[in-house]
């Protein structure tokens, strides 16, 4: 067991074959990365990541935050021209 923070930060863990996300980050690409250290050379097992959220808590809001965060990187990155936030959305990501 291992925070997230901690599981992002210079670890390769192929021992690792099942990442179980307990304590969601409000950043998606935290948890990505905290996933990848089991993803590592040397790694010979399939790897399972299974996220625990627990319906209308603050995991779930972090689940909806992550999910708004990612569409938004994918929006900019992807310079498709439809990126158009709303007052509200913007207001949103700014809290």
């Amino acid at each position: 067991m291992i925070s997230i923070k901690s599981g992002g930060a210079g670890l390769n863990l192929t021992a690792a074959d099942y990442v179980f996300i307990l304590d969601p980050w409000w950043n998606p690409f935290t948890e990505q990365q905290a996933i990848a250290r089991a993803h590592r050379i040397g790694q010979d097992k399939n790897v399972i990541a299974l996220k625990f959220i627990t319906k209308d808590s603050i995991e779930e809001k972090i689940l909806k935050l992550q999910e708004r965060k990612t569409q938004l990187a994918e929006d900019i990155i992807e310079g498709s021209g439809s990126l158009r936030l709303s007052r509200g959305e913007l207001e949103f990501l700014l809290e």
